[in-house]
């Protein structure tokens, strides 16, 4: 779900840590007619070759005094405007928030944290601590300096016992004296520690790799404590220090917002690595249907996102330079095995769960025609997921698993197996019991081709005799998607969405018992030891961890309480008066050294 995806106009420093932090959907889908049993007809011949897409532009001309770089945001609802690292829930909140970030740390190619940011980590594996330190003379956008103040004030926003967002998981406990504050018992968290105005030190229970990575814990991103502290902790989602004037550390600062629909930022002149070259952002919905026409007229010169369905509308624009890269992201399709609870901040896995028969995930899960979907639909721009670590992380990302590919007979032969037969003759089976069973499906309403390619799976489930409905009978609004997905809905037996990982590939934020977003629910103790391991003091010798990655991809391969479904290649359309531009992972173009070569976009 989540997202997204991940933001492609900032640099890594931006999108550490975005990933236990932001649901994306996967809104491209076919454009097959609405309701069409056939086939999609394969196209080999149209994909494209993804490894042709370069990772950099640079276009020829006199650079511009200023100027406004105008991005479009792919959306086709409004965004919720929560502007905090530490309460939002909302993959656009985030990619607006990039722009004027308020990270900590840089990452390099391997998304392991460097010391070339606001500040730099000293890890003590051996005493289990960590020592984080300002560089330099940090200001706020507001021209405050930074001090370690605002280092510790958003662990005390996410440990306090009033937070209601989801960042208070399994993670965050482990740093020492996090629970004992969390549930009131403390009036401070006893393993955060002021050294001086540029150093606090964390003590934790256990230091493990992910650490390196944002892990353990570790919270990468500054809270303005002068500009917050007066506001009690449950009434910072609503005020207007989140909503309407949030100062900040990045290259721009907030200027005007429209609930919605736009935001206006405008260079931050003490910003760390120096007054931005542009004078201004703007960022502004647009509808996924329009995005293709809106970069053809020159609107935008950059945009959020491009869905890969929409390739051919862009391909051969000759106002525009496409980039590309591995997303930091799956798409998968996920079952409901549970409740969370938010009084103990717990999933619990429900034994009687309607879907809680692991044959039926299964035979749902081989009944797919992934493969077809990707090779017509996506042109090569997404490839069918065998796991549920993108192939961006090298290093625990396994080529050789299998996952599952299109096989409606094994399917079958499972279902049978499994007890689920067509007792009454009419092509859909019933329950094991006998009775009529329905699935009910959650999907989200994005393009004007969504529909039809959760229909083209609908029909493959009804090849092998499952009947699934969607949820309220139609595809629903992207917030609509996520409250009833969040809030474990009864109308939801499964749902298709999609995770950005960001930097961080530890699993632990997404399937542990304590993760909120952990939408499916399952839990148990395999899975809980096995991602122990993967996060574990042991783990920091680099084969062990790479064998705890792959021990714990087969299990959730085995379980199958989530089925991967796409591998995603992130297109960049890049206007060509952008002077300079770079996305791969290490070498990004920084926002403040952004230029034009025009004084608008070219058409």
């Amino acid at each position: 779900m989540r997202k997204k995806w991940l933001m492609n106009v900032i640099t890594l420093a931006i999108i550490l840590l975005l990933a236990t932090a932001c649901n994306r959907n996967d809104k491209e889908q076919s454009n097959e007619a609405e309701g069409s049993n056939d086939k999609p007809a394969q196209t080999e011949d149209n994909k494209v070759d993804t490894s042709t897409l370069p990772f950099e532009v640079t276009n020829e001309g006199d650079t511009i005094q200023g100027g406004t770089l105008q991005v479009g945001l792919v959306a086709d609802s409004p965004f919720k405007g929560v502007f905090s690292w530490e309460l939002y829930a909302d993959v656009y909140d985030a990619e607006i928030m990039g722009y004027a970030t308020n990270s900590l740390f840089v990452v390099d190619e391997d998304f392991l944290i460097t010391d070339k940011g606001i500040a730099k980590l000293d890890v003590d594996a051996n005493n289990n601590k960590v020592m984080i330190t300002i560089q330099g003379d940090v200001k706020w956008s507001d021209g405050m300096p930074l001090t370690t103040d605002d280092l510790i004030y958003p662990y005390e926003i996410i440990g306090h016992p009033d937070y209601e967002g989801v960042r208070y998981d399994d993670d965050f406990k482990n740093i020492v004296g996090a629970e004992e504050y969390h549930e009131g018992k403390a009036d401070k968290i006893s393993g955060i520690k002021k050294i001086d105005d540029k150093t606090i030190e964390i003590s934790l229970k256990k230091v493990s790799p992910a650490i390196y990575s944002g892990g353990d814990g570790l919270w990468g991103y500054a809270a303005p404590k002068h500009q917050l502290e007066s506001i009690a902790v449950k009434d910072l989602i609503s005020s207007d220090v989140v909503r309407k004037n949030p100062i900040t550390l990045g290259p721009f600062k907030f200027d005007n917002i429209v609930n919605g629909e736009s935001v206006q930022f405008v260079a931050n002149e003490h910003y760390y690595k120096g007054k931005p070259k542009i004078d201004k952002v703007v960022v502004q919905v647009v509808p996924s249907t329009s995005v293709g026409e809106a970069l053809k007229t020159g609107k935008f010169d950059l945009t959020s996102e491009f869905r890969a369905n929409q390739y051919d509308s862009i391909k051969n624009l000759s106002n525009i330079s496409i980039l590309g890269r591995s997303e930091l992201s799956y798409s998968y399709l996920g079952f409901k095995l549970g409740k969370y609870d938010k009084e103990k901040g717990e999933n619990i896995y429900d034994e009687k769960a309607k879907m809680n028969d692991v044959d039926l995930r299964k035979a749902i899960a081989y009944a797919m025609d992934i493969e077809t979907v990707t090779d017509k639909f996506y042109q090569g721009l997404r490839v069918r997921a065998n796991s549920l670590i993108p192939p961006a992380f090298k290093s625990y990302y396994d080529e050789t698993l299998e996952g599952y590919h299109y096989n409606p007979q094994k399917a079958k032969e499972i279902l049978d197996t499994a007890g689920y037969k067509d007792t009454d003759g009419d092509g859909i089976r019933e329950d094991k019991d006998g009775n009529k069973f329905t699935i009910r499906l959650a999907a989200i309403a994005g393009s004007d081709t969504d529909e039809a390619i959760v229909e083209y799976y609908r029909q493959n489930w009804k090849d092998v005799g499952l009947d699934v409905q969607l949820t309220t009978g139609r595809l629903l609004e992207f917030n609509n998607f996520y409250d009833k997905v969040e809030a474990d809905d009864p109308e939801i037996d499964m749902y298709m969405g999609a995770w950005g990982t960001g930097t961080n590939p530890s699993p632990a934020g997404l399937y542990s018992k304590g993760a909120a977003f952990n939408f499916s629910r399952y839990v148990s103790e395999e899975l809980t030891k096995l991602l122990n391991n993967i996060d574990s003091e042991e783990a920091l010798d680099a084969d062990y961890r790479a064998q705890a990655f792959r021990a714990w991809q087969e299990y959730m391969h085995e379980k199958a309480a989530i089925i991967p479904m796409y591998f995603r290649t992130e297109i960049i359309p890049v206007n060509k008066r952008i002077k300079n531009y770079a996305i791969q992972y290490g070498n990004v173009t920084e926002l403040q050294n952004v230029e034009f070569i025009a004084d608008t976009a070219i058409k």
